[in-house]
């Protein structure tokens, strides 16, 4: 039962606090799907849940912390099933060399695109949302961002054997930096976007998958070239 700002009961159980917590997650995601995390306001969120903001805020440690808390989530769910893609992806390809790694850069480029919500969480993640979080929360959440990373990187490794476990490591940090510092390019405000198509520019969803993909690709090829 959806509970309204004014008939509010506190979550007193783990499960029930779990509950009230998956809750708030799924609203954000819900509110995020075409939408920049600048455009959901906290109160916005405590609307869709059926709670005031400072409830929402009994369970996270702040809204910053709440979409935190969903690009974990999609960070998860989107490793998850790219290994057997990658593995699939560079079945019967030669263990090394640049096509093999610019095969992987394809595949990580189109996982990407079919994940707008990560995409705009990693666009944001550093110069927004850590902004604002907790100490303790901060190390909680860093703790498993170091986490994703060798788990990024450890795939590479198995699609691209050449590669030392820093190279893959540092590849791992890179496809994250690339995706979050190219992705506010893809969406631009209204404006902008008619400038963009003033000037005979490619579309900006074009543009973003051509520019990731040639970017991964300078990535895995240099970082598979010599392992010294």
């Amino acid at each position: 039962m959806v509970t309204t700002p004014g008939t509010f009961r506190r979550a007193r159980r783990p499960e029930q606090v779990q509950l009230r917590r998956e809750s708030i997650l799924s609203a954000a995601q819900s509110l995020l799907e075409g939408r920049r995390v600048d455009d959901v306001s906290l109160r916005e969120l405590g609307d869709e849940v059926g709670l005031a903001m400072s409830n929402v805020l009994r369970y996270f440690d702040s809204r910053e912390a709440v979409f935190l808390e969903v690009l974990d989530a999609a960070w998860r769910s989107w490793l998850d099933p790219l290994e057997p893609t990658l593995r699939d992806s560079v079945r019967g390809q030669r263990t090394a060399g640049p096509a093999r790694a610019r095969r992987v850069a394809a595949v990580l480029t189109e996982s990407l695109i079919e994940r707008p919500v990560l995409c705009e969480l990693f666009s944001v993640q550093a110069a927004v949302l850590e902004r604002k979080i907790s100490l303790d929360y901060a190390r909680d959440f860093k703790r498993r961002v170091f986490i994703r990373h060798d788990h990024l990187a450890a795939l590479l490794r198995q699609a691209l054997p050449t590669l030392s476990e820093s190279r893959s490591r540092h590849c791992a940090r890179m496809v994250v930096a690339l995706t979050a510092g190219l992705w506010p390019y893809s969406h631009p405000i209204p404006a902008v976007a008619t400038a963009l198509s003033e000037l005979g520019q490619p579309e900006a969803d074009d543009n973003f998958r051509a520019t990731l993909r040639k970017a991964l690709e300078y990535q895995l090829v240099g970082a598979g070239v010599d392992n010294s």
